[in-house]
């Protein structure tokens, strides 16, 4: 059917309009609808005019509309309501109903039948503006050759233009989708503005094609946010918007820049699958709690295109469900943020790859391996017995590559499947000897995360050695300066108790602050520190005092200080005992023990140990000494080895400069 509504032939054109609203404005009966289902419609199509005009006051809805009617003009009052937390509404019949003076009133064109416009093509304009529709709208198929203007419109009910093409300009900036707003494969070969629009219901877009800007700017999405398979021709901005429930860009394709500056994310953004090929920008965007990006296979060149964010943040936000499949990805996310000098957030995702290898480690550790499992280790697992012999027939004749390959089987069903695939494994059988190599590797990353954020997190490295020298340096304080009671006490004065035990507190007071604030398991990275410095020097100590000391030189200090002179300075080639030649025994003097502030020596002691730094050159003499003090400064001397390197490689990689020149390709 066509439908002339061109000037020259304005007689049917009046004609038509005016039937036409005569029949839809009907009062009090059930609201007819308009359905122009495959139709086409030359000239200028204003369906705004087809509406019943009313007023909308702050106190009341016109009492023309029945109940039903009145309690869905109602719901804009409250959506205007709830718009007020994020900005000053502007749309005319909001301000009109938030107002508090009774004769401030706007118009709004009010179509009260349903409307179908299915496989309709629209040759001319399409105008439905400030117009609030209380049944449905159907528009799947339509065509819209020129503009359609669809500004501060209401959709009460379900909305769908499903495969519907808008040629020119489609203009739904500040319009509100009370139900399902359905746009799946829908055509925007022109801009597409739905700035300052609200979604109450779910929004789907699902396989839509934007071929030239898509203006999404300060949108509420109060429902899910389904964007799905959209592919973005030209910009996208999502600038300011507000995302309620989860947004949905799973294989989403952003062939130019994409903005989500300001925006605000309360639950999951998946954009697995999702190709970024010139740059998204996530600027001051603000995340809840339980909202992060989720980026399994997301497609991502960094010599092409970037990700912007704010440095610090944007790295805490990826996350990825596993390694495998997906380190191309988490490499090329590091260098894009290496490459604009923001290490932090590289660093960061570093650690979430370590992380997940860490897991994929301890997982192949204890995990039923399918490719060496016996028989009875399979049925242990919950396959049945016949289940397990075909397992094993078949691993017989050629090895398992990947886990679902089980299904191939005729025995083995997808429930089982699914019941049992996260506690097996498919690997290379493993030798004794290859298992306590991969063990040793687990446990050394595990170290290496708890410890330093695998080499991310300086703060927390100097935590850990501040946690460490302050023990070390009571420890040498209580055996140099606590020996024995009887017959002669051999013990420090009260003060210098009290001082080295309010300085120890103080140190590890702080030294603690910087873990807990910086470690992702605090209490774990603690756990961890204090199996490595407490159990075999406190088993020394019980030892050293079970024994007790009877050698020469009990009433002088066991450890020396270079006597020469007094400097800042670096030692890093010095050993924890002096030599044995006699002009170093000159040159090393024992430490006054009558001093006030000679309990600094100690700190000083475990600080020369332990970071090769140190205001005097402090070390044991090689006279009477016990082997367990010895045993005890070489041990720690050996921690700090280790902690040396821990530090420089933490600097490598978290000073912006020098973790360019060194990572970056």
């Amino acid at each position: 059917m066509a439908i002339d509504l061109r000037p020259e032939n304005a007689t049917f054109r009046d004609a038509f309009y005016q039937l036409l609203r005569k029949e839809l404005q009907k009062t009090g009966a059930k609201p007819l609808g308009l359905d122009l289902s495959h139709s086409l419609i030359q000239g200028d199509f204003v369906g705004s005019d087809l509406g019943l005009r009313t007023p909308l006051y702050a106190q009341a809805i016109a009492p023309i509309f029945t109940t039903s009617e009145q309690e869905q003009l109602e719901r804009l009052r409250w959506v205007c309501l709830q718009s007020l937390g994020i900005s000053l509404p502007n749309s005319k019949d909001c301000r009109s109903l938030l107002q508090t003076e009774s004769t401030t009133s706007s118009e709004i064109n009010v179509f009260r039948g349903s409307l179908t416009l299915v496989q309709t093509r629209f040759n001319g304009e399409v105008q439905f503006p400030n117009t609030f529709f209380l049944q449905s709208v159907d528009a799947q198929g339509a065509t819209f050759l020129k503009a359609t203007n669809w500004t501060e419109t209401r959709f009460s009910r379900p909305l769908s233009f499903n495969n519907a093409i808008f040629r020119q300009l489609s203009n739904f900036q500040g319009s509100i989708f009370f139900d399902k707003a359905n746009f799946k494969q829908t055509q925007f070969q022109e801009t597409a503005d739905f700035h300052n629009s609200i979604f109450v219901d779910n929004g789907n877009f699902n396989q839509a094609t934007f071929k030239q800007l898509a203006k999404f700017s300060n949108v509420q999405w109060q429902g899910n946010a389904d964007l799905s398979e959209v592919r973005f021709a030209n910009q996208a901005q999502f600038t300011k918007a507000n995302f309620y429930q989860l947004l949905l860009l799973t294989e989403a394709t952003f062939e130019q820049a994409v903005s989500f500056r300001e925006v605000q994310f309360n639950q999951l953004v998946n954009l697995r699958g999702t190709s970024v090929l010139n740059q998204a920008d996530f600027s001051d965007t603000r995340f809840a709690k339980t909202s992060y990006l989720s980026v399994p296979g997301l497609t991502f060149n960094s010599n092409q295109a970037k990700i912007l964010g704010n440095p610090g943040e944007i790295g805490r936000m990826f996350w990825v469900p596993t390694l495998q499949g997906n380190q191309n990805v988490l490499r090329n996310l590091g260098q894009n943020f290496r490459q604009q000098q923001q290490v932090t957030d590289a660093n960061q995702l570093e650690y979430i790859k370590q992380r997940l290898r860490l897991m994929e480690l301890g997982h192949r550790l204890v995990a039923t391996n399918i490719n060496s499992a016996s028989l009875a280790s399979l049925i242990h697992l919950g396959f049945s017995t016949t289940q397990a012999k075909e397992i094993a027939n078949s691993r017989h004749l050629k090895p398992f590559y990947n886990s679902s390959e089980l299904l191939t089987l005729p025995g083995i069903d997808l429930e089982t499947y699914m019941q049992l695939s996260d506690r097996l494994v498919v690997a290379e059988p493993l030798s004794i000897g290859g298992w306590l190599l991969q063990a040793c590797s687990w446990l050394a990353l595990s170290v290496l995360l708890l410890l330093s954020g695998y080499g991310t997190d300086f703060w927390l490295v100097f935590g850990v050695g501040g946690v460490a020298i302050a023990f070390f340096g009571l420890l040498f304080w209580l055996v140099d300066r606590y020996r024995r009671l009887l017959p002669i006490a051999i013990i420090p004065t009260s003060y210098e108790t009290v001082a080295i035990l309010v300085s120890f507190g103080i140190l590890e007071f702080f030294s603690l602050l910087a873990i807990f604030r910086n470690a992702e398991q605090p209490w774990l990275t603690l756990g961890c520190l204090l199996i490595i410095i407490v159990p075999l020097p406190v088993a020394l100590l019980i030892r050293l005092y079970q024994q007790g000391r009877y050698h020469d030189l009990m009433d002088i200090s066991y450890f020396t200080e270079d006597g020469t002179f007094r400097q800042l300075r670096l030692l890093i080639g010095r050993l924890p005992v002096i030599p044995r030649n006699q002009i170093f025994r000159e040159r090393y003097m024992p430490l006054l023990c009558d001093r006030r502030w000679n309990w600094l020596n100690y700190y000083d002691f475990s600080l020369n140990n332990l970071v090769r730094l140190g205001f005097n050159d402090i070390r044991l003499r090689d006279e009477h000494l016990p082997g367990i003090i010895a045993t005890l400064a070489w041990y720690q001397w050996s921690l700090g080895v280790l902690y040396i390197t821990l530090v420089l490689w933490t600097l490598s990689r978290t000073i912006p400069g020098l973790n360019l020149l060194i990572y970056l390709k």
